[in-house]
């Protein structure tokens, strides 16, 4: 796989250099509340400028219907970019119109424009192969070379990310050829014991990523609303807690083949329950119990693992020498679940092992609760990708940027 390095070596000074990122950032109305998939795009749109290039950033946000939505427009992210880089990033109002045509004519070397909302545009997303690959030859007329680098986005089969690098010069940028050299840690080159911690609301959302984990890690421990599917395949009742009975018979039969192989599956021994779902937008005080995860009321819900879980899970994470986590292990959201969450992060610190921290909601938590995200060994901006990626599939990405 070429790298940016590679790139630059060639020379870009002067030339129009289309860089796919992932900008898809929390948004509360116009103001950002997690920048991090921002500034993990900074190095190489930095190195970019810093070497004359007339750099063109796209990016997609959130799920808009193939047509312009403010609610979902970047238009904030150019100015946070923009601070970022410590140099203006123009903004283009659309993705391959007039706007984006007249920004990208206009942009001298060493200058940064960020198109509207790739997701604007039906062709980005399409299923079709020809309405795609006509989007794509749109965006390549604004190029001449093509950097892949928003790593969250390489398991989509999207016109920017899969069709776009077969019609330019192309290379990856640094948060993919990082991201790619973490995951091989997890799937090549093991350091053990090789501890994963999965939580999250869907046992369903992880049934690939188990399965393959089952033959790599000696542990893996399960948190958050899927564990009550694990509690309940194991025969006990679980109240008014998540619960995807469709699923219980094949997380009975993970639970046998983890026997099997002597894979340690670990769960809670008590949770945090209460009667309702807390309200996260006043994070108004609940009325939150601790119950045996054995046996959880009928009138409760499970919302976090409790205090003899977490002392169970710090103890289980202690003696390893890799860690991948993905997924919280309760409502982190609200103060009154937050804890589970915060004691398998401060596991992670507490341990020597190198550890990975599986981007989406696990990367938001460990902002969110306070902790220097630099002290972890990676966190990933891609949970999707990394979960495929650790499932043994291709990613469409990366497979458009090796040839």
């Amino acid at each position: 796989m070429k790298t940016i390095d590679d790139l630059v070596a060639e020379g870009v000074s002067g030339k129009r250099v289309f860089v796919r990122a992932d900008l898809n950032v929390p948004l509360d109305g116009q103001t950002i509340t997690d920048d991090g998939r921002i500034r993990a795009a900074v190095p190489t749109i930095a190195t970019l400028a810093q070497n004359g290039a007339r750099v063109v950033v796209a990016s997609h946000l959130g799920r808009p219907k193939g047509a312009p939505d403010p609610q979902f427009s970047l238009a904030p992210v150019a100015e946070r970019l923009g601070e970022l880089l410590g140099r203006p990033v123009a903004f283009a109002t659309d993705t391959v119109g007039d706007s984006a045509k007249a920004t990208v004519a206009s942009l001298g070397e060493g200058e940064v424009t960020l198109l509207e909302n790739l997701r604007f545009n039906a062709g980005e997303t399409s299923k079709d192969d020809t309405e795609r690959g006509g989007f794509a030859d749109e965006l390549a007329g604004l190029a001449d070379s093509y950097v892949g680098d928003g790593f969250g986005a390489v398991h989509r089969k999207h016109a920017s990310v899969y069709d776009l690098p077969a019609r330019l010069p192309h290379a990856a940028g640094y948060l993919i050829a990082t991201e790619v050299g973490v995951l091989k840690k997890l799937t090549e080159d093991v350091k053990r014991p090789y501890a994963v911690v999965l939580g999250g609301a869907k046992v369903s959302d992880k049934l690939g990523v188990i399965d393959h984990l089952m033959t790599k890690a000696e542990r893996i421990l399960i948190g958050g609303g899927m564990v009550y599917t694990f509690l309940k395949a194991e025969g006990y009742e679980v109240g008014g807690s998540m619960l995807q009975e469709d699923q219980l018979d094949t997380v009975r039969g993970y639970l046998d083949r983890a026997k099997e192989l002597g894979v340690e599956f670990v769960l809670p021994v008590d949770v945090v329950a209460a009667a309702r779902f807390p309200d996260l937008k006043t994070k108004a005080p609940s009325d939150p119990t601790t119950v045996p995860a054995h046996e959880i009321p009928a009138g409760l819900m499970g919302l976090d693992i409790g205090p003899e879980s977490r002392k169970l899970y710090a103890a289980k994470l202690a003696d390893t020498a890799t860690i991948f986590w993905n997924g919280p292990m309760g409502v982190f959201e609200h103060p009154d679940y937050a804890e589970g969450t915060r004691a398998v992060a401060q596991g992670l610190l507490d341990s020597s092992a190198f550890t990975v921290v599986g981007g989406g909601d696990s990367a938001a938590a460990v902002r969110q609760l306070g902790f220097d995200e630099n002290e972890f060994g990676h966190i990933s901006t891609g949970g999707g990708a990394s979960l495929e990626y650790l499932e043994g599939k291709t990613l469409p990405g990366l497979a458009a940027l090796e040839d």
